[in-house]
């Protein structure tokens, strides 16, 4: 049996795992960890997984989800005087059946795969535009990491164009609560998301008044049985919807490229078979994922790696472990963009794998392989920055010559 441990080792690790030092290359952490134990003890008692069965096991348990929004106040005490811990908190992103099911129901009428898929040709066309402007040197996030899905997302919801980069810093802002909270973070962060739930709001009053063929007119209308959403929880889902539609993605894109170039022989094989697209944008989101761990909670006494938990435990599945697990998948700090039976936990599982899975995976299907095509001389121009994140794990600056 899997022994939980506890150890001066392993606080040093995921120390480290906080600091840039350890944020650089969080993977040969990752794996210390898994050595000494597939489940460790963090010293503020939460539960650390890095073990690839493990950390899907525990997205499908139904003795584990989020943390219920009562005890929120026990942990962040005044959580809802906060907008940054408001919008976090009451998104569907943290919540449980029933109410998330209700939720997801609703959403999934609206956002469907026929939607994103109509998608297509305005990728494809972003794609060529964005290449056209890039040329020779510049940055990979600022020229086309962003503007990309940021205008896909926009476009799916019904931003308009000129309001969309604002979204970049805002959204940034906001999200630093998801690595840690205190004052300093959120008078940044409670600032950043009011404005992003004015803005939502006045363009949910524009979209009743006059409704339109986009995303965020359909979550007006959206209904089931006679159930709607209310106007809370459709600011609250439009404003997810669209962070999480950029932002993510944005990573996922600056971190492929990072990924290719360290890979030259896989750059050249995406070039030469682009047909190979879809199992490329496995292998590099199962690399390098953007998303690199989730929060549970036990809500009863139950198993976890074969180990008795009790109800009430937290725990961390840190994704980016998982996904270099050696016992799933062979050689797993190699490249391989043909890798087979490739199952990368980067979107979660169970019932809060990610909604916008497919459009990401759309956008990155298109974009890489457009990408070394056009630019067979692509190479990094300086030190790419990485953001000082470990929970969404990207680059802020991404210096390429084309």
């Amino acid at each position: 049996m899997t022994d939980i441990v506890e150890s001066a080792e392993v606080s040093t690790l995921l120390d480290e795992l906080t600091r840039m030092t350890g944020r650089e290359d969080p993977y040969p952490r990752y794996h210390r960890l898994r050595e000494i134990s597939p489940l460790v003890r963090a010293d503020d008692g939460v539960l650390v997984l890095t073990r690839h069965a493990d950390c899907a096991a525990i997205t499908r348990n139904p003795k584990i989800g989020h943390m219920p929004q009562h005890m929120f106040d026990f942990v962040v005490p005044g959580w809802s005087d906060h907008p940054a811990l408001r919008l976090l908190f009451t998104s569907i992103l943290n919540l449980n059946p029933p109410d998330h099911t209700r939720l997801r129901r609703l959403v999934s009428s609206s956002f469907t795969p026929r939607r994103v898929q109509e998608l297509r040709p305005s990728i494809e066309r972003m794609v060529g535009d964005l290449l056209d402007a890039m040329d020779g040197g510049t940055d990979f996030v600022t020229a086309f990491a962003f503007p990309l899905p940021v205008n896909v997302i926009g476009e799916l919801l019904g931003v308009p164009e000129a309001d969309r980069a604002q979204f970049q810093q805002l959204v940034r802002d906001w999200t630093q609560v998801l690595e840690r909270i205190d004052e300093d973070v959120l008078a940044t962060a409670d600032p950043a998301a009011a404005q992003i739930r004015s803005y939502l709001a006045d363009l949910v009053h524009e979209r009743r008044r006059q409704p339109t063929d986009d995303l965020l007119s359909a979550l007006v209308a959206a209904e089931e049985d006679g159930d709607k959403l209310t106007e809370d929880e459709l600011l609250t889902m439009a404003g997810l919807l669209f962070a999480a539609g950029f932002e993510t993605t944005t990573n996922l894109l600056a971190n492929s490229v990072v990924a290719l170039l360290d890979n030259p022989s896989q750059v050249t094989l995406l070039r030469d078979k682009p047909e190979i697209a879809k199992d490329a944008v496995e292998e590099l989101l199962r690399y390098d994922t953007p998303v690199q761990l989730l929060a549970r909670v036990t809500w009863d006494d139950v198993q976890v790696g074969g180990v008795p938990v009790s109800g009430g435990e937290r725990i961390v599945a840190y994704l980016g472990a998982g996904n270099r697990d050696p016992q799933r998948f062979a050689d797993p700090d190699r490249l391989d963009l043909t890798r087979p039976d490739n199952a990368p936990l980067s979107f979660g599982g169970g019932i809060h794998y990610c909604l916008g899975a497919p459009l990401a995976r759309l956008e990155a299907e298109i974009a890489l392989p457009a990408l070394v095509r056009r630019f067979p001389g692509l190479a990094l121009a300086g030190d790419p920055v990485r953001r000082d994140s470990l929970t969404l794990r990207g680059y802020t600056s991404l210096p390429i010559t084309s």
